[in-house]
């Protein structure tokens, strides 16, 4: 017979693991976004309408003021995307902190989000300025959802179990991501035997990463508890999260190992992010494989990434985060060194490369995200994986305008792809004298340093 405190002890670890278990299920909802949007799909199709709309006369502008170059239009846009996360992230997570409603605000990014890429349904014929609103709106409010998501993560896991919650949600997200991108390829590679141009294939290929966003949200909206904010500020929450974001900047000088850690996760997140998004060029055109290959590639990240996901949260266990995230840097170091390496033609190769690529590149990000959970100040949650998500999206631009330069000036896609490396010995370095003790102590004390 149990005793009245063991029940309530149960009953307190089932609804913990029922609302971890909920979390998880907003990697796999807004991961739609992310693989069939952003890494498939969007760019080419967007690249595409804007030169339909060059070739019908029309001069290609960004935003109806600056000319560009149709094959120029949807880097740009990411580029002003990233600028206004920026400026806007910081103020979603003030806002959050501020809220007794919290995920309410994460939903608000979310349906947004999702909205706004079912919407690029319509996107066809030369509707290019259409594809690019919709874009930023998309990308700025997953942005915005994803601040107040990974501050769900201190509130319902203990500090020993954050790896592994962590690990498990970023595995979520890659089998929701594969399940539905491999639906879409179908749909894409199969167009003429289903009745449909190539045109509708992607544009309803997009939708359905909208539909799937929308309604897995559902879970973790469902799931989810709302706690009180125990920093709200006087006034409407607009304004709240504004003092919330101004107390934050004034007192960040108050923990330096939160600082050094975005300082690495800055360089080595770049170097991920741009391998990762220039890799299909670099396949293309240094090694002549096809796109059928290249999408093969992405589709053994995505399964392969599972497995990275969940096997470097069970080292961590061991290892310690900290030391695996350090580990894994290591690889991403080898990895570029394979791609140096690969002769042109070696798809094989390239399908290997695509799977160590999977293995460290899950494994990285979620224990990232949960070494940075233990650093941050109690009750300040969003408004600091604000900073986080901002350090992730400013992170997209140094490291191509280093390959970019490096090819410019060299002429080897080769050695512009080498020339990567830099960034993970920084962020390494960086991460390596991070000390996680006194970071936890500082978050928990807010004693200054």
């Amino acid at each position: 017979m149990t005793s009245p405190a063991t029940d309530h002890f149960v009953a307190d670890q089932r609804s913990a693991r029922r609302e971890q278990r909920g979390w998880y299920f907003y990697d796999w909802a807004s991961s739609a976004f992310s693989t069939t949007v952003i890494t498939v799909f969007l760019g080419p199709y967007l690249t595409s309408v804007a030169q339909a709309a060059a070739d019908a006369g029309e001069q290609v502008t960004l935003l109806g003021i600056i000319p560009v170059a149709p094959e120029s239009y949807f880097p740009f846009m990411v580029s002003i995307s990233v600028a206004l996360q920026v400026i806007l992230l910081p103020l979603v997570g003030g806002l959050a902190d501020v809220s007794s409603k919290k995920k309410y605000v994460m939903a608000g990014g979310a349906y947004v989000g999702a909205l706004a890429v079912m919407a690029m349904f319509f996107l066809d014929g030369t509707r290019y300025q259409l594809g690019g609103v919709l874009f930023l709106l998309a990308n700025v409010a997953f942005g915005a959802s994803l601040v107040v998501y990974n501050s769900f993560l201190p509130d319902i896991a203990k500090p020993d179990e954050r790896d592994g919650v962590s690990s498990r949600a970023w595995a979520m997200g890659y089998v929701g991501g594969i399940i539905l991108l491999v639906a879409n390829l179908v749909l894409f590679l199969g167009h003429d035997s289903f009745g449909v141009s190539e045109s509708a294939a992607v544009r309803i290929s997009l939708f359905s990463a909208g539909a799937w966003w929308a309604i897995f949200t559902l879970i973790p909206l469902a799931r989810l508890v709302n706690r009180p904010a125990k920093h709200a500020r006087a006034g409407s929450a607009l304004t709240g999260g504004f003092k919330q974001l101004g107390g934050t900047l004034r007192e960040l000088p108050r923990y330096p190992q939160a600082l050094l850690f975005l300082a690495a996760f800055f360089f080595f997140n770049d170097g991920i992010m741009t391998v990762i998004g220039l890799s299909a060029t670099y396949a293309d055109i240094e090694l002549g494989l096809s796109t059928t290959l290249v999408i093969a590639a992405v589709i053994i990240v995505q399964i392969v990434g599972i497995a990275g996901a969940l096997i470097l949260g069970r080292l961590a266990r061991s290892f310690g985060a900290k030391r695996v995230v350090l580990g894994s840097l290591v690889m991403w170091s080898g990895t570029l060194v394979i791609a140096f390496l690969i002769p042109a033609g070696a798809g094989t190769l390239f399908l290997v490369l695509a799977a160590l690529i999977g293995f460290v590149l899950g494994g990285s990000q979620a224990l990232s995200r949960s070494l940075f959970a233990q650093l941050v100040p109690r009750d300040r949650e969003a408004e600091y994986f604000s900073l986080y998500e901002v350090s992730n999206g400013a992170s997209s631009i140094l490291g191509p305008l280093v390959f970019g330069l490096s090819l410019q000036m060299l002429g080897s896609y080769r050695i512009a792809i080498l020339a990567l490396v830099v960034f993970f010995i920084i962020g390494g370095i960086l991460l390596a004298r991070v000390n996680m003790r006194a970071g936890v102590e500082q978050a928990n004390q807010g004693v200054l340093a």
